[in-house]
């Protein structure tokens, strides 16, 4: 016999893209179904998951850097040193980030304490503004014993007629108040009063009274602040929450503190300037009045008007000479005064007055550097604690430019009393001159010149003082809101068009999964090419699933897609015997149920229908079912011929009814020793009649892979049909059939594929090409949709 005449399709070496995509929509409903079920889980999530709303504001930023544009007031009085700061759009960033700065924000909102939620059946919703079904007066609150877990939460049901409510704590204990009654807890006291604008049905209010601290920080994850361009100094400020009325108010409140702040940290150096001025003009007014009653004194008591014009002569050339000596003194005591002040315990991080007339570069600039960093290291403080290193390094910096400049007035000092030497010198020897001039005006006019001076120190403070007081009017804040404070119509999340999407590719990806998973665990027999990659042995022909339970489906004048493909197999038979003789079929499989017994009763139907006589043998002596499934009843059988040497072969024959031609000879009782009846003689004997009276013998052995019956029967046999079926047999089990096949155990061994359905089909109906559409016209090969749907539910 030729087997290559039979071999089928090759081992397919790339994956077959139609293929593998035919497996999937084959089972289209499965889609459909995890679509709908996708969209219907999505509706109910949209349904019930709390919108969240972003909201936003832009915040211009003075940046020196960038540019942001300085105020007029500003512009006008920029000698001032109280403007000559920079400031960074990175460092106000981090201000605007600070836990301290937040705090303090959500401190300054009365709404937020405690925060109030309507419980609904499933989704529960906070209350915020007008929409608050209570007004809560709080008392005092004491946010320290908020740590601990479960304090501060309660629940409230309002009892009818709306006079009373119910107070649960998480705990579960319940009391009942009055509206407007002070309750006392142990974080603090307040009173709850219903809110006219809210109207109360049964809902169940939840409050929350909320540590500061941690609410500022879970804020915080909700909270955006980001430069919105590297070249710009602006600032955005975005805030993701549930209620947008809260968070335009938050992100209002944040701004409007941290303009609070930029313009108290200005101010710091004025005020500082105006208290050491005016503590100065203390001093001075009390010398002015001193020397303003001397020189009345003095006239009173010497009875003198005017000065001659010799004492004016001489007054002129010493004018220049006192009026350097007295600026060394004012120099000498405003040394004085800032080496006590800069020195004083308790002074170490406070500003040292500007503006007051040194003359010193070297000193100036030693100051200013020691104003910048103080300011520095109290903005600094709003956002770390003050051990942190950064705060550390500033005090360190602060106590090397106070050495500094102490060091540095002392030294002017040392300067200053040279020069009063100096000047001392030269106006001894103006006053040697003087002496000439009558000694009433000479005094006169020395107590005249000190009035004078004095005078001109007092114009020149208070000069400063209102200097000082102009910037203290003229401060701004660092920014000013470009976008006011909005919320988006469209919440941020849920996306319900993302939703709706995400849920068809879930509903399309969980099904795909699901089968490619259960294709891959799969370990029985699913396609054709499970059998190419495997093995190598030649395929008879594939067997369709049966719609009916019938045995025998081959009939006469049937057209049946089952039918024409037994004619297929008998075709293929012929080919692969070639000429040589096929009159023996043995039928065997890997284990019972794989449909061994249908195979053989309708190829014997469909050589039946050829013209040939063919006769069936049960030699399954275990589990026979040839009979019973044509429903014809047993007696004499193959056990009986062995034992009974009285019978001949031709006593076992019984005629199908159904099919004229088909006759089937049955295995009799079931022996001890079946194994050892096929041994016998005898059933050589029953192999020779049969072979001269048929022209095709059958023969239905019990499987290969659980008993050694059809090796004892192969000896007898021209072609050995080995039945696999999809999804029943293992994929493991096809290596039985090839070790029979490779060591040639069986003649001329062949494979039957049974049961194929169309998912068994790898994309083309059937492995020969044979579908469902085939066969006679009044033959429904369609499965309806209810059938489809039925079928899910098996």
């Amino acid at each position: 016999m030729n087997e290559e005449s039979v071999v089928s399709v090759e081992q397919p070496k790339e994956i077959n893209l139609r293929a593998e995509i035919t497996r999937y929509t084959r089972n289209w409903y499965w889609f459909v179904l995890g679509i709908v079920t996708c969209l219907v889980l999505a509706f109910f999530y949209l349904r019930y998951t709390t919108p969240v709303y972003q909201t936003s504001a832009e915040l211009l930023v003075k940046d020196d850097k960038k540019g942001g544009g300085g105020t007029d007031a500003m512009q006008m009085f920029q000698d001032l040193d109280i403007f000559n700061t920079t400031k960074s759009v990175d460092n106000e960033v981090r201000v605007l980030k600070s836990k301290s700065l937040l705090q303090r924000t959500l401190r300054q909102l009365p709404d937020l304490q405690p925060t109030q939620f309507v419980q609904g059946n499933i989704r529960t919703s906070e209350a915020y503004g007008r929409n608050r079904p209570f007004i809560i007066n709080i008392d005092t609150l004491y946010e320290d014993s908020l740590l601990k877990r479960g304090i501060g939460n309660y629940s409230i049901s309002v009892n009818k007629p709306r006079s009373e409510f119910i107070l649960t704590e998480d705990a579960g204990s319940s009391k009942t108040f009055r509206f407007g009654q002070k309750i006392q807890m142990p974080f603090g006291t307040f009173s709850i009063n219903p809110n006219p604008n809210y109207r109360f049905s049964d809902d169940k209010i939840l409050l929350r009274f909320n540590n500061i601290k941690e609410y500022a920080a879970a804020y915080a994850k909700n909270l955006s602040i980001d430069v919105s361009d590297q070249q710009t100094s602006t600032i955005i400020i975005t805030v993701k929450d549930p209620v947008s009325q809260k968070a335009i108010d938050i992100i209002n409140k944040l701004i409007e503190v941290y303009n609070q702040d930029a313009v108290d940290d200005k101010n710091i150096v004025s005020r500082n300037t105006v208290a050491f001025i005016d503590d100065r003009l203390r001093t001075l007014v009390g010398e002015l009045s001193g020397v303003e009653k001397k020189v009345s004194e003095f006239k009173e008591k010497n009875q003198i008007t005017d000065v001659t014009s010799d004492i004016n002569q001489y007054m002129t050339q010493t004018q220049g000479l006192y009026q350097k000596m007295e600026d060394a003194k004012l120099q000498a005591s405003i040394l004085t005064s800032l080496q006590t002040y800069i020195s004083k315990p308790g002074n170490e991080h406070t500003l040292v007055p500007t503006s007051l007339g040194i003359q010193d570069p070297t000193l100036n600039g030693l100051i200013q550097s020691f104003n910048d960093l103080q300011l520095k290291r109290q903005q600094t403080l709003t956002t770390v604690e003050p051990d942190n290193i950064l705060v550390q390094n500033i005090d360190k910096s602060i106590s090397t430019v106070r050495k500094s400049i102490s060091e540095n007035i002392r030294n002017l000092q040392k300067g200053v009393n040279v020069t009063q030497g100096l000047i001392d010198k030269d106006y001894g020897q103006f006053q040697s001159k003087i002496k000439t001039v009558p000694a009433v005006e000479r005094q006169l006019l020395e107590i005249q010149r000190e009035q004078g001076i004095k005078q001109t120190i007092y114009q020149y403070l208070l000069q400063k003082k209102e200097e000082s007081l102009i910037s203290l009017a003229a401060t701004v804040s660092n920014s000013r809101i470009i976008d006011d404070t909005a919320a988006d119509n469209k919440p941020v999340s849920p996306k319900k068009m993302l939703i709706y999407l995400g849920a068809i590719i879930a509903g399309i990806l969980i099904p795909f999964a699901i089968m490619y998973i259960r294709d891959l665990l799969n370990d029985k027999v699913r396609l054709q090419k499970d059998i190419l990659i495997r093995t190598n042995i030649p395929i008879l022909g594939e067997i369709m699933h049966a719609q009916s339970d019938e045995e025998l489906v081959v009939k006469e004048n049937t057209r049946s897609p089952i039918s024409e493909m037994f004619r297929l197999i008998r075709s293929n038979l012929k080919f692969a015997t070639s000429g040589e003789e096929d009159k023996v079929i043995l039928t065997t499989s890997s284990m019972s149920g794989e449909g061994k017994t249908f195979f053989c009763t309708n190829l014997g139907a469909s050589l039946v229908l050829s013209g040939k006589k063919v006769v069936l043998l049960e030699f399954d002596l275990r589990k026979p079912k040839l009979l019973k499934g044509l429903g014809i009843p047993s007696s004499r059988g193959i056990s009986n011929f062995v034992i009974d040497r009285s019978l001949s072969p031709a006593d076992l024959v019984q005629p199908v009814r159904e099919l004229k031609g088909m006759y089937v000879i049955g295995s009799g009782p079931i022996p001890p020793n079946p194994s050892e009846l096929l041994l016998s003689e005898r059933i050589v004997e029953l192999f020779n009649f049969l072979k001269q009276e048929y022209d095709h013998i059958i023969i239905d052995c019990p499987p290969v892979g659980q008993v050694s019956d059809a090796f004892t029967l192969g000896n007898f046999a021209n072609i050995s049909a080995y039945v696999v079926r999809y999804n029943y047999t293992f994929k493991e089990q096809l290596n039985i059939v090839q070790d029979i096949y490779s060591n040639k155990k069986l003649n001329h061994l062949m494979i039957v594929l049974n049961d194929a359905k169309p998912q068994n089909s790898y994309g083309y109906g059937y492995g020969y090409g044979y579908g469902y559409g085939y066969g006679d016209n009044d033959v429904k090969t369609k499965r309806s949709l209810g059938k489809m749907i039925r079928s899910l539910f098996k």
